[in-house]
């Protein structure tokens, strides 16, 4: 058998054993769901009842598309999203995209691992900034000691909880006609919905998410001695495009009907009882009584923190990722701190700032709604970076985007854009 028959024979093989394990794609779909999704979504149900429902058919696609793009960036090139933006754009330019990304994902961060404490104060009673503090040095200290890959896949089990909520939608006696209504007939009735819609489209199409799945593509390429840029290996492009949509499609999906199912809930329970506004976990917890009863309170905590476990890694992960790579560091989260030192330096002053945050009057429940709107002001720059790096041959070689990907994620860079103005001219 030839060289090149056995390359691909070989990446056949792996294409399999990736629904055995958490691909870049998967767990950037259960990161998506993180405390900050989970408040956003519950939020958008309680106060709109349905009628926003439609956001999340809208960023299906379009989600998929932009992460889709990333990852295309990373497996192609071999280098992550922010080296690839410094190879093309103005330097300072891309300094001040990152620099954007840093914030954005601090007070995200912040917000994340204060919720989480919070959650840790509902089921036992002891100060949520002692829970805080230890949920963030346990998250530094395993991203320090611990090949991410490695806890990952023990940590995707804590947030099958969050299919409480696909429960609850299934036992709940929906209106089927509001629910579809919300579905398929847009609607934007004032202010706060702009605001709300702005925060759904934060929370589901996330900078940190574009840099985390280009740099886990990258990582991939490094942990498969087989395995090689595309332009480098033109041969393995067939399967690993393939890898890649199987993938980002299926991540995206888990992360959509999650999403929907909580927004759902919500709905049908917080906002037709009258509660419209939620203020603390406990309100946002009550959603899940019809289906967990007692054990409401304990089940949404395990959600909140298994997803802010999962996700602030890739949050702090993804700001180091960028940094580092504008600054010509070395990145990994498979290499040892003394490997890598600017790169988890970036990732320790990210986590500890957090925790700075966690000392403010904010409440978490509203950093994290608001955390989520500023997400989707920072993304658009991001996305429009992206789609011109996809787009040039002297970087992706003969394998820049089809033109179908073009037109999607050019369209997805479009809606966060139209959604980050009309934000400010109501505000």
């Amino acid at each position: 058998m030839s060289a090149r028959r056995i390359e691909k024979v070989s990446f056949r093989t792996r294409r399999v054993a990736l629904f055995d394990q958490l691909g870049p794609g998967l767990v950037t779909g259960a990161a998506d769901d993180d405390p900050s999704g989970i408040a956003t979504y519950s939020q958008a149900g309680a106060q709109f009842g349905f009628s926003l429902l439609w956001t999340l058919l809208l960023t299906y696609p379009l989600m998929s598309a932009v992460q889709l793009v990333s990852a295309h960036i990373g497996r192609v090139t071999g280098q992550g999203l922010a080296r690839n933006m410094r190879s093309l754009l103005w330097a300072p330019a891309v300094n001040m995209l990152v620099g954007l990304l840093f914030i954005a994902n601090t007070i995200n961060i912040g917000a994340d691992i204060a919720a989480m404490g919070e959650a840790g104060e509902l089921v036992t009673g002891i100060s949520g900034h002692i829970f805080t503090i230890a949920f963030a040095i346990g998250s530094l200290l395993l991203q320090l000691y611990v090949p991410y890959h490695r806890y990952a896949r023990l940590l995707k089990w804590l947030t099958l909880s969050l299919f409480a909520y696909v429960a609850l939608a299934l036992i709940l006696k929906l209106d089927w006609a509001a629910v579809l209504h919300g579905l398929f007939w847009p609607r934007i009735a004032g202010q706060d919905a702009v605001v709300t819609i702005v925060a759904i489209f934060g929370t589901t199409i996330s900078p940190y998410l574009f840099f985390w799945q280009s740099a886990q593509e990258v990582e991939d390429i490094a942990l498969h001695p087989e395995a090689r840029p595309l332009i480098d290996a033109p041969s393995q492009a067939e399967s690993e495009f393939s890898r890649m949509r199987i993938d980002t499609w299926f991540g995206m999906a888990i992360s959509n009907i999650v999403a929907l199912a909580i927004m759902i809930g919500t709905a049908a329970t917080l906002h037709s009882a009258g509660m419209t506004s939620i203020e603390t976990a406990a309100d946002a917890a009550r959603a899940l009584e019809p289906v967990a009863g007692h054990f409401a309170l304990l089940l949404f905590s395990i959600g909140i923190i298994g997803t802010g476990l999962l996700a602030v890694p890739v949050l702090a992960g993804s700001a180091a990722y960028a940094v580092s790579e504008t600054q010509g560091w070395r990145a990994s989260l498979e290499r040892r701190p003394k490997e890598a030192t600017g790169f988890y330096a970036v990732i320790a002053a990210a986590t500890v700032l957090g925790i700075v945050i966690d000392w403010s009057p904010l409440d978490p429940i509203k950093a994290l709604f608001w955390s989520a709107v500023i997400n989707g002001v920072v993304a658009v720059p991001l996305m429009m970076a992206m789609m011109i790096i996809v787009s040039r041959h002297r970087i992706m070689g003969k394998f820049t985007a089809t033109p179908g990907l073009l037109i999607s994620g050019w369209l997805a860079t479009a809606l966060m854009g139209a959604a980050a103005c009309a934000l400010i001219l109501v505000r």
